[in-house]
């Protein structure tokens, strides 16, 4: 028996290197009492079809999908990934990245662990990943996953599979939903609004203004106190650009997104995801 307490991290790192399904990973690590080469070649041994050595080469490439369910309620985007574009464009690999996102919102899935466990058709996604890697002689694997609950989910792929949104909002808004899908594609806010922003992301973007306040020559001699206060002004430049209520609405840049909304039936945005390759 195993000596080493195995941990979902490292039967997550032994999934990416070797593309197997997580129980296999669990138990090849177990029985392998940690050792990553020895789990390797154990999963070898018993017949699976595993990418050996391919854990130092990353994996940039490959497809964004977001979907909604039918009634709207519910939205789901995945990053499925591989090494190269030559297999990101693929038909047959963009078709592989709807069958995960498909299985997702037929199986009601909630999170990434759960997706990988969940049929589609007669295997597991993680059995899927294991034969695409072995048919296709790369790295791949599903490596982000995101899920919105509201009265209305706007989905959104832009590009080739390139970044996919999620919108979740209070009401029924498609053309808003869309419109602000794009914006969020286009500007990658970092909030809905100012009271959203995460405490650590002011904290350090407040830290940054002081230093930058302290190297200026203009303000050499100035009390901490002063600098705080004239850091606080500037957040609000901070706040303007990376919020997405704030941010100038792309296609009408003589209002603000908070204003479009308020036009269009006063939407409210209760979050959003954002996911994108590399």
């Amino acid at each position: 028996m195993s000596t080493v307490a195995i941990s979902a991290q490292d039967i997550n790192k032994l999934r990416q290197m070797t593309g197997a399904g997580m129980m296999d990973c669990r138990k090849a690590l177990t029985e392998t009492n940690g050792d990553f080469e020895a789990a390797i070649d154990w999963l070898r041994k018993q017949g699976q079809k595993v990418a050996a050595k391919r854990g130092d080469r990353e994996a940039k490439e490959g497809v964004v999908i977001a979907k909604t369910t039918a009634d709207n309620k519910t939205g789901i985007v995945v990053c499925v990934s591989c090494e190269t574009d030559f297999v990101s464009k693929n038909a047959d690999f963009v078709a592989f990245g709807q069958t995960i996102a498909d299985a997702a919102i037929a199986n009601n899935v909630k999170t990434l662990d759960e997706l990988m466990n969940t049929k589609a058709g007669n295997a597991t996604v993680a059995e899927l990943v294991n034969d695409k890697l072995a048919a296709i002689g790369e790295k791949i694997g599903v490596t982000k996953f995101e899920r919105i609950d509201a009265p209305y989910v706007a989905s959104y792929i832009h590009g080739a599979y390139r970044i996919g949104v999620l919108v979740g909002m209070d009401k029924e808004a498609a053309e808003a939903g869309k419109d602000i899908a794009m914006q969020i594609a286009a500007l990658n806010p970092v909030a809905v609004d100012a009271a959203s922003v995460p405490a650590d992301v002011v904290a350090r973007e407040k830290d940054i203004i002081m230093e930058l306040m302290k190297q200026d020559p203009k303000m050499a001699g100035k009390p901490d106190e002063m600098l705080a206060k004239i850091a606080e002004g500037k957040m609000g430049a901070f706040f303007k650009e990376q919020t997405l209520t704030a941010q100038a609405f792309v296609k009408d840049g003589g209002k603000t997104v908070e204003q479009y909304l308020k036009e269009s039936g006063d939407v409210k945005i209760t979050e959003f995801k954002r996911v994108a390759l590399g």
